[in-house]
């Protein structure tokens, strides 16, 4: 699937309602500003798409006026060209970032003023911050993080659209990889053919992995392919997430090469209850903890109270590297959870049953709620045992 790129990601329509919700939650907090720092932000009010955001970015969002967007000098071209509804003020790579965040804020008329700040960003330095404090003394600075996370929670029809062809990819993208699972088969083999198939199918880069990894590694949550081979008797893991236009669409199978072990069926009879278990209790008005104690109840009725997970799913959306989760906040579905759970959330659900004594299993799906519940994405790659 391959498509014209060449019109804007976001209709300005689009970034219009975007930009109302954040000012009507900014008059909420009494803030007359907001100074965004995290790149997924950033994305969502703008449609800025580039790597660039390895370097400090901020976007001055005013309760009123125009938005400026602060960003290495160099990145003029790819900021103009691609972002229509912000100024643009740069800084020299032996510049402060903060001296340039200050002159927009001047430029704002926001040099004495209450701003929030999005501190809980991976990409806003100590330094820069320290810097950005000392040289706004009149400026009253609150920690804001989250404030734009939680209004992106919510996929609009235009963003479910991205996250279905995101996972129409994911699917194709895990497909291959089973395909690619045999005797003698190298971890490389199955990410190059796990790639090619999910690029072919309209993805772009993901956030995340994908992450490939034998069983005897499973513990290892963030590792992948790095030149194992798979021999009879292994288990392949295969958790895989695609991306459309940055919406993300994780997904996760447990793959056994030649054979299974005698206990494998069971754990896998429990992963695809709890999975289902899960899709039942995730419906708009529930909460995150509702969800993960649907999940609880299925280890519990099979004589596994014992066994806890820290949780059964977390929300994706928009997502850079280094994570598809959005950001450096994990939105979960987990014991305790009050998260409202809303039509247009989408959620990577997990439902895993490892280390129990019982045997290894697990799948995870991109599913989105809808009025009439909770609709799998992901649903083209089976459940059930797979072996190759």
């Amino acid at each position: 699937m391959i498509e014209d790129a060449s019109h804007p990601v976001f209709p300005p329509q689009e970034l219009n309602t975007r930009r109302a919700k954040l000012t009507a939650a900014m008059t909420h907090c009494g803030l007359d500003g907001l100074a965004i720092a995290v790149p997924e932000n950033i994305y969502y009010l703008t449609g800025l798409d580039h790597w660039g955001f390895f370097s400090c970015h901020m976007l001055l969002v005013p309760v009123d006026g125009p938005m400026i967007l602060v960003a290495r000098a160099i990145e003029r071209i790819t900021c103009e060209n691609q972002v229509s509804n912000a100024e643009f003020i740069g800084f020299s790579d032996d510049g402060d970032p903060a001296d340039a965040t200050v002159a927009g804020l001047k430029q704002l008329h926001l040099g004495k003023a209450r701003i929030g700040l999005e501190k809980n960003s991976l990409f806003l330095t100590l330094r820069i911050a320290e810097s950005l404090w000392h040289k706004t003394p009149d400026i009253a600075w609150t920690d804001a993080s989250g404030l734009l996370d939680s209004i992106r929670l919510e996929q609009s029809p235009l963003e479910q659209a991205y996250t279905r062809k995101a996972a129409r990819a994911a699917d194709a993208g895990t497909l291959a990889a089973i395909d690619a699972v045999r005797d003698g088969a190298s971890d490389y083999e199955i990410a190059a053919e796990c790639h090619r198939a999910m690029i072919l199918a309209g993805s772009e880069y993901p956030g995340f992995g994908p992450f490939i990894r034998p069983t005897r590694r499973l513990g290892e949550e963030h590792t992948t392919w790095r030149g194992d081979t798979f021999l009879h008797g292994d288990a392949v893991f295969l958790e895989i997430g695609a991306a459309y236009r940055k919406y993300q669409a994780p997904m996760g199978r447990l793959v056994f090469v030649g054979t299974t072990p005698e206990d494998a069926k069971q754990a896998a009879e429990l992963s695809i209850r709890g999975m289902q278990a899960i899709c039942e209790a995730a419906r708009p008005g529930a909460t995150g903890n509702e969800v993960y104690q649907a999940w609880q109840g299925v280890a519990d009725a099979a004589g596994l109270d014992h066994y806890r997970r820290h949780h059964c799913g977390y929300a994706v959306g928009i997502g850079f590297p280094p994570s598809w989760t959005g950001g450096s906040m994990v939105t979960s579905l987990r014991p305790g959870s009050t998260l409202k759970l809303k039509t247009g959330m989408v959620f990577h659900l997990h439902s895993w049953f490892t280390n129990t004594g019982r045997g290894d299993y697990f799948v995870s799906n991109t599913a989105l709620l809808t009025e009439e519940g909770c609709e799998i994405l992901t649903c083209r790659t089976p459940q059930d045992l797979q072996v190759r």
